[in-house]
């Protein structure tokens, strides 16, 4: 039986990712006042990182202990992939030894050959194409502030992204509207496919954030991208988020960033200390939302038990 694995987050369907977050906002209670929920005792997470990284190394490892499992870190200089193993053969012999792999790495192509050859469930830490794990998290800190996503008007700002494609594809399996603001050359790449009809693409940041509900931007220069600073910093001017560009915005509207963020060039000085600024809250939110992908994913079994006693439990409430 083929594995459940988390690659994008169209894997999916939406009333189950309704239902992770709702799971998400549970554990993260149930952790505030008791420590003793351990579903994952004697299970093992192997985080594979051909990437580095500092918000999803240190949440997916705190999930997995905080619901009493282990995980095990994995650099490519770590590991025989470092020295040309095949992603296949390392697949295959991780599969054998622990219960989910998680892996962030450069190439999405290469993450999906890994899946096809596991044997056990695999997730997205991040790719060149998702980041479906920082979704999560935005999903989780949008519901806790301003309530449903669906229905709303989220902007993106800036480069085209692994984010920005992550957002394209979540507002077409969610129900969101997306106006996406990037200068030529950075826009998303599609490879011919159509935008979705509620995606829509604009030139200019303002027309964009008029009259949004979440708007949103990520670094200017990714990891990678080191040598192409000066030009990309000529090609971004104008891009930049700043208390003024966020006031075209709803009243009520919040401000996100996936993090690291470079302050003075994809956002003013000022604009992670905004009142508007949520993004402390969506960092913190990776590790919950992860520990219901975690336990979805692991042991969905003890994951539904959890949402039969809370439809019993609004069950009872309403009678």
């Amino acid at each position: 039986m083929r594995p459940c694995h988390f690659l994008t987050v169209t894997d999916l369907p939406v009333a189950e990712l309704q239902g992770l977050i709702r799971r998400a906002r549970e554990l993260k209670a149930l952790h505030a006042v008791d420590r003793s929920y351990l579903p994952l005792s004697g299970r093992t997470l192997a985080m594979v990182f051909e990437k580095s990284s500092t918000r999803t190394r240190v949440s997916f490892e705190a999930g997995m202990l905080q619901l009493g499992g282990n995980a095990i870190f994995l650099s490519a200089a770590d590991s025989q992939l470092g020295r040309g193993e095949p992603l296949e053969d390392t697949a295959r012999v991780l599969s054998r030894m622990v219960d989910a792999i998680m892996l962030r790495t450069h190439s999405h192509q290469a993450l999906v050959r890994f899946a096809d050859h596991a044997a056990v469930p695999v997730i997205n830490g991040l790719s060149d194409v998702a980041h479906p794990c920082q979704f999560l998290a935005d999903w989780l800190t949008f519901e806790e502030h301003r309530g449903t996503l669906a229905g709303r008007t989220v902007a993106w700002i800036g480069d085209g992204n692994n984010m920005c494609h992550t957002y394209i594809a979540a507002a077409a399996h969610l129900g969101f509207a997306l106006r996406i603001a990037s200068p030529p050359g950075f826009e998303p790449v599609f490879d011919g496919e159509a935008l979705p009809p509620n995606v829509t693409m604009v030139r200019d940041p303002r027309a964009a954030v008029r009259g949004a509900d979440l708007v949103l931007t990520d670094v200017w220069i990714s990891m990678g991208q080191e040598a192409e600073r000066e030009a990309r910093l000529r090609a971004f001017s104008g891009y930049q988020v700043d208390c003024k560009l966020l006031d075209l915005a709803t009243p009520e509207a919040i401000f996100m960033h996936c993090l690291p963020a470079h302050r003075g060039e994809e956002i003013a000085l000022e604009v992670l200390d905004d009142p508007r600024s949520v993004v402390w809250d969506e960092a913190g939110n990776r590790l919950h939302a992860q520990k219901a992908l975690l336990e979805l994913l692991v042991r969905p079994d003890a994951y539904a038990r959890s949402l039969t006693r809370d439809v019993e439990l609004r069950a009872g409430r309403r009678a």
